[in-house]
């Protein structure tokens, strides 16, 4: 029979958040988890901002008083972010883009649904003049898919022969720590934020998913084949330890 310690320990994540002031006099929110298997509490910085997790039976108060202990590690954690969470787009006054590793040239104009296409001169945003911010991020979503698949399209027929198979199907998804993925069906999974990235390292991943359809693991001979066909991919990882944190914060910040 288990202890009567044991019968009152949580048995379901809790959430919530709470402020921290920091030295510099800025608030942040800290979204707090009560983690069931959490063994000490736990300080995270990403690109959706700082995270607090607790074991048990820690009181709110020590994890308060334990992420105010490390509020100069937080403030230096979270200047890392600072470009990325800049490039979220003001309607109406942004006037660039990211797009294939470059920022192009950006208009608005007033329009009865959003939408954002690309055009000769750059992208165009057509925006109700009361339009919700989830409506200009889902045009966004959109627009940032199809250029993807547009993307695809140009590269996937070189790479197919000498695939067991071609993959069953290519969706676009926001991801939060991978660049791309292969399901058991054949299905791959890329993250929306590549279209952020140059074409190059793109078209690495897509290599990389590819090239699982040969070898689900990442083996000598799984190496050999991206190797094969593209031989430029440590350029590329490269590229994304420099620059992965800061492609998927600016894709959060545009299309959340």
């Amino acid at each position: 029979m288990p202890g009567p310690f044991r019968l009152l320990a949580p048995r379901r994540i809790e959430r919530d958040s709470f402020p921290l002031r920091l030295d510099d006099g800025r608030t942040i929110e800290v979204a707090r988890t009560r983690h069931p298997r959490a063994r000490q509490l736990r300080l995270s910085v990403d690109e959706r901002g700082v995270r607090l997790t607790l074991p048990p039976r820690a009181s709110l108060a020590s994890g308060e008083r334990f992420a105010h202990q490390h509020r100069d590690w937080l403030a230096a954690q979270l200047a890392r972010f600072a470009p990325a969470a800049a490039q979220g787009l003001v309607p109406g006054e942004s006037v660039q883009l990211p797009l294939r590793g470059a920022q192009v040239p950006l208009a608005w104009r007033e329009g009865r649904y959003a939408c954002v296409r690309s055009g000769p001169d750059g992208v165009e945003v057509a925006l109700p003049a009361r339009a919700p911010p989830a409506a200009l991020a889902r045009a966004l979503r959109d627009f940032y898919e199809a250029e993807g698949r547009a993307d695809v399209g140009r590269w996937l027929a070189r790479y197919l022969p000498g695939l067991p198979r071609p993959p069953r199907r290519l969706r676009f998804r926001p991801m939060t720590s991978q660049w791309g993925s292969l399901a058991p069906d054949g299905t791959v999974s890329l993250d929306l934020s590549l279209v952020l990235a140059r074409p190059s390292a793109f078209e690495y991943v897509l290599v990389h998913e590819l090239c699982h359809l040969v070898h689900a693991d990442h083996s000598r001979a799984f190496w050999r084949e991206v190797e094969a066909r593209f031989p430029a991919w440590r350029a590329e990882r490269d590229y994304f330890k420099a620059e992965g944190r800061a492609l998927k914060g600016a894709a959060r910040a545009l299309f959340g």
